[in-house]
């Protein structure tokens, strides 16, 4: 069997290997996305994340990977469990620290049990789940989690991992020729709806337009930054990602997307996303203007513009968010898994979750019911 052994830093795993075992152009688990926010300062302990990336060996030869943290709190993983942690210490215990398996910041399926595509892929994937539980144990902590998984990767995780899913919208490529092409799929009333938005956007007369990231500088890359930051604070939220971790971005070339509104040569409204070689990501949004319309036209309708010019097959504009439905995007079921070192513990917990799995299930099946799409192409 490999040897497992644990890393304070994503820099002590060579980049190339890493890459190659995720098997997959998702950027959000290159070495390259994952590095820059260790050495932009966005992981810190003080606040409430350490890597402690899992690598497996043969040798001196790694064979599969997880990105892995201790997490001191549960902010910016989208997958909540202050419950949990709430019922665990009102009975005396010590939720946090705890370990997770995911992507900091980022609610973005894709692999997490990164062992490449050969034919031990699913003995290593194995592995790298009891290696996690396995750590868990040896350091005393409440719980591990294993967050916005590939399907691929579920029957990685034994009995003794809880199963919970949940909902996201995501936005599907059918071949469109353009973007009306798209529009002509809809429902009429949200056909509509959707050209009246765009049409007071337009009416604004600001200059709109998708930028690569290597079209960007410096001072592009702070604007976009200043206003992130800007909308994440006025809604009470934490910007956890520095100046330094956007200009970082630049250097992942056009592998990162802005469509920006501009006056002049100012950004005055940004989303920002990110892209694989078949998927768009959405992930941050900011704005110093208010123009109606102007979110959505920033973060859905130039995304799916884009995905449908450069032939992309899907768009996922990020977590929650039902008024996505109406502009085209459906539901996708999301998977995590969590393991509970207590055995009562996780017993009450896996009852709860049989009731919380209705829940999510009732809502799936209520969302279909106001599917966007008219006829066969729903």
């Amino acid at each position: 069997m490999p040897t497992a052994r644990f890393h304070p830093a994503i820099a002590e795993l060579p980049a190339a290997t890493w890459d190659a075992l995720g098997g997959t152009a998702n950027p959000f688990v290159s070495h390259a996305f994952l590095h820059a926010l260790e050495r932009t300062g966005c992981i810190r302990p003080e606040w409430g994340w350490q890597a402690h990336h899992l690598g497996l060996y043969e040798g001196d030869r790694l064979v599969a990977a997880a990105p892995l943290y201790l997490k001191g709190n549960s902010h910016g993983e989208f997958v909540f469990d202050w419950s949990w942690a709430s019922a665990w210490e009102r009975a005396g215990g010590t939720y946090y620290p705890k370990l997770l398996n995911a992507v900091p910041y980022s609610p973005v399926p894709g692999p997490r049990l990164l062992a490449g595509h050969g034919a031990r892929a699913p003995q290593l994937r194995q592995a790298l789940a009891e290696a996690i539980r396995t750590e868990t144990e040896r350091l005393g902590l409440s719980s591990a989690h294993a967050n916005f998984l590939d399907d691929g990767e579920l029957e990685a995780f034994g009995n003794h991992w809880l199963t919970r899913s949940d909902v996201q919208f995501h936005w599907h490529n059918r071949g469109y020729r353009d973007f009306d092409a798209f529009l002509a799929t809809l429902k009429p009333k949200k056909r509509k709806n959707i050209r009246q938005e765009r049409a007071h956007v337009q009416a604004a007369g600001l200059d709109i337009r998708m930028r690569g990231g290597i079209s960007l500088d410096n001072g592009d890359w702070r604007q976009i930054h200043a206003l992130y930051e800007a909308t994440f604070d006025a809604k009470g939220n934490h910007a956890a990602l520095t100046p330094a971790f956007f200009e970082a971005l630049g250097g992942m070339g056009d592998k990162v997307q802005v469509a920006c509104a501009m006056d002049g040569a100012r950004i005055e409204a940004m989303a920002l996303f990110l892209q694989s070689d078949t998927t768009l990501y959405g992930r941050y949004w900011g704005a110093c203007i208010e123009v109606p319309g102007l979110h959505f036209e920033l973060c859905y309708y130039r995304g799916i513009e884009h995905a449908i010019a450069h032939g992309l097959q899907r768009f996922e504009p990020g977590a929650q968010g039902e008024h996505k439905l109406a502009r085209g995007f459906v539901p996708v079921r999301t998977h995590s898994r969590h393991y509970l070192a207590h055995p009562q513990f996780r017993k009450a917990v896996r009852e709860a979750l049989v009731h919380e799995a209705d829940a999510i299930d009732a809502y799936a099946a209520e969302l279909d019911e106001h599917a966007p799409y008219a006829g066969a192409c729903r």
